[in-house]
């Protein structure tokens, strides 16, 4: 079978990588752009995509160039606690979570494409816009993937909210575990803060929400670039005991700017001899921290049922769990508990107890879980998607 996928994005490599696992040697990976770089900034891999990557061999360099988170935790817009919870290996996992730095991941996987498929396996300047001679095409070519839009050519840009996201990194001083992930917020803004590297200094990850008056920035462009002060304007005032908000986002040597967007669910990925893979397929808000993971599953899963010869099994198994887990983002997932708790108490609490009680908190937290794949005992149970060949 000859497989051709559109994008060397992680989804795209890591379907290369699983494809051949499985046994496929015929795959390349056409990608627009002339010269891949470790373009981005972080992003997590949670203990589901992990395992499919570690049993793709990569565990040790997976270990290398992330950061094993240890705990997710949420405050409310004065940086008092509201939800806090182990992550990976601390919760019981057999596997870590990662937060790591999209463009050293990228390059970890080509990388490996090149080693384990041969050099001419990824070309590079090449656009796939539909089917060619291929048996099957695979669109892994994004959020405004080319191939989604010869299956669906009236779809139009991604719907936008009305929020916008600023990304960036600092150096800056370790807080709270040194390995955590915190989400501030107070129900229109919002602050996510992590570590990619640590050792002599600590990297930090950060993003920054709130609603945008006016036209949307082009959507679509991870990189159009923003002024880290003028973005910490928005966030003055959010000095916490244990995190400078407005001087982190302001040390920032550059920021992106980026509307929040996403694509409505699909009655279908596949047409013929075409699929579609991760945000080509189901581009979901960023929120559960769970693009990449996904688009990591949908690789797996894809190769698995190509070994079986069962491409609608791919579909079958994929297409309801990423539907169900789009439409729990558009209700901010998780993260929901920064809105209940300004809902409840705007001005701030002594005791969220009595705001959010712990079994609310507790079922939020589990049921985003089990809506994302990773439940942590039902991971664990779950069996492998490799393919013994």
């Amino acid at each position: 079978m000859r497989i051709v996928i559109a994008g060397a994005g992680i989804g795209g490599l890591t379907a290369a990588l699983s494809l051949h696992a499985a046994g496929f040697a015929d795959v390349t990976v056409h990608e627009a752009v002339r010269e891949l770089r470790p373009l981005g900034v972080g992003i997590n891999l949670l203990p589901h995509a992990v395992r499919e990557l570690t049993e793709l061999g990569l565990a040790d360099r997976l270990a290398a160039i992330g950061v094993a988170t240890a705990e997710l935790a949420y405050f409310n817009r004065y940086g008092a606690p509201i939800w806090s919870e182990p992550r990976g290996l601390g919760a019981g996992y057999a596997w870590p979570q990662y937060s790591v730095h999209r463009g050293r991941l990228q390059m970890l996987l080509l990388e490996t494409v090149l080693d384990r498929l041969g050099p001419d396996a990824v070309r590079t300047g090449s656009r796939i816009t539909g089917p060619g001679t291929e048996d099957l095409l695979i669109g892994a070519d994004g959020i405004n993937s080319a191939v989604r839009a010869h299956l669906y050519p009236g779809e139009g840009p991604p719907p936008w909210n009305g929020l916008v996201l600023w990304r960036g990194t600092t150096y800056g001083e370790p807080f709270l575990t040194g390995r955590s992930m915190i989400m501030a917020g107070d129900g229109t803004r919002k602050f996510v803060a992590y570590p990619i590297e640590t050792g002599g200094r600590t990297l930090i990850n950060w993003i920054a929400e709130r609603p945008l008056d006016g036209r949307a920035p082009e959507r679509g462009d991870w990189n159009r670039p923003a002024d880290p002060v003028e973005v910490a304007g928005h966030f003055a005032g959010w000095r916490f005991d244990w995190l400078d908000v407005p001087g982190l986002i302001a040390g920032a040597a550059s920021a992106y700017e980026y509307p929040m967007v996403d694509r409505d669910p699909l009655p279908r990925w596949t047409e013929g001899n075409r699929t579609l893979l991760g945000d080509a397929a189901h581009a979901m808000y960023p929120i559960g921290s769970n693009g990449a993971s996904q688009a990591v599953i949908d690789a797996r899963v894809l190769a698995w049922a190509l070994a079986r010869g069962d491409l609608a099994a791919y579909e079958r198994l994929r297409r309801p769990a990423t539907t169900a887990l789009q439409r729990s983002n558009r209700e901010m997932g998780p993260e929901v508990v920064l809105k209940l708790a300004h809902e409840r108490a705007p001005g701030g609490f002594d005791d969220i107890e009595q705001v959010i009680p712990y079994a609310e908190r507790a079922e939020i937290a589990a049921s985003y879980k089990r809506t994302a794949g990773f439940d942590p005992v039902a991971l664990s149970e779950r069996p492998s998607w490799s393919v013994t060949t």
